[in-house]
């Protein structure tokens, strides 16, 4: 299993580091990376999200289990992070890089080990997972950012930002699509499909791209939070509700991992988009890619505890 977690990683960690060189060296134009940024939040991310929820097959699977497990955990965590703010000691764009970094996770590494390890149910246990905690960590983000980031908006625009979000726009209407038993047309799904496979790629350059190592230093403490969070607690919390609710394996081997799970190239994204530290939030992205490659292997380990 440390063998797939590894192979899982290692093309992450390589496009970032593309990501980085391309930036640098100057081989691209530097009014390429935010059109970039802008064509993977509005297009690529939602096309990806919509057809994977839409075309999975989920018959058989706990789904409202394995939903109120990852819901759960994923809004608890969330809770002790802002009520832990104080303790940060940063501003608040910086506090919405540690918020993102503690709860939001990556797709194409959850989905790719889930195959790696069970296959075609692995695959529709992942697709559940991202019904389940995509629209949640989205609106959590969204909110959060509309307190803390730098672009500071009233109520209705909370709700505005909220309802119009391309990424919980697409989760709601793939699952709407998938609860109806509507399938993208044949002719639609697979450009859905290739736009979706061009969105882990393209969003893990940015995120290269955007790394700043001249300020590493001042990284040190919101990364380490943020790991903490991520790492550590969401995972713990996670074991505490699939022991709660009785979730067996491997829907609970699935949870788990997906709980440990480094935060998503789209979280950098949605930090250039919505007022909050962008770089640092490359950063925490980059860092804690390394770190999954031990950290997930720990947390399914705690499946030894599961009754």
């Amino acid at each position: 299993m440390t063998g797939t977690v590894a192979l899982a990683l290692i093309p992450v960690a390589l496009m970032i580091a593309l990501g980085y060189g391309l930036r640098r060296s100057g081989f691209i134009a530097e009014a390429f990376w935010p059109q970039a940024e802008r064509l993977c939040y509005f297009v690529l991310l939602p096309a990806l999200f919509l057809n994977g929820l839409a075309t999975a097959d989920i018959d058989a699977l706990p789904v409202r289990e394995l939903a109120l497990v990852l819901v759960g955990a994923t809004v608890t965590v969330a809770l002790v992070v802002v009520l832990a703010r104080p303790l940060f000691r940063t501003d608040g764009a910086a506090f919405t890089s540690i918020f993102q970094g503690s709860i939001r996770f990556n797709n194409y590494i959850g989905v790719s080990l889930a195959a790696g390890i069970f296959g075609a149910p692995g695959i529709a246990l992942a697709a559940v997972c991202n019904a389940a905690i995509v629209p949640t960590v989205n609106l959590l983000c969204i909110l959060v950012f509309a307190r803390f980031g730098t672009a500071r908006v009233a109520a209705l625009g909370v709700l505005r930002l909220i309802v119009t979000n391309p990424l919980v726009v697409a989760c709601l209407g793939g699952i709407l699509l998938q609860w109806l038993g509507v399938r993208p047309p044949a002719g639609i799904e697979p450009a859905l499909r290739a736009l979706g496979a061009a969105s882990m790629p393209l969003g893990l350059l940015c995120v290269g791209a955007a790394l700043d190592f001249g300020a590493a230093r001042s990284w040190i403490g919101p990364v380490a939070a943020s790991s903490v969070a991520k790492f550590l607690v969401m995972p713990m919390v996670t074991l505490l509700a699939v022991r709660l609710t009785g979730l067996g394996a491997p829907a609970a081997t699935i949870a788990l991992m997906f709980q440990a799970l480094p935060t998503a190239s789209s979280s950098y994204i949605l930090a250039r988009q919505l007022g909050g530290d962008a770089p640092l939030m490359a950063g925490i992205t980059a860092t804690q890619t390394v770190l999954a490659a031990f950290a997930i292997p720990a947390a399914l380990a705690l499946t030894a505890l599961i009754p």
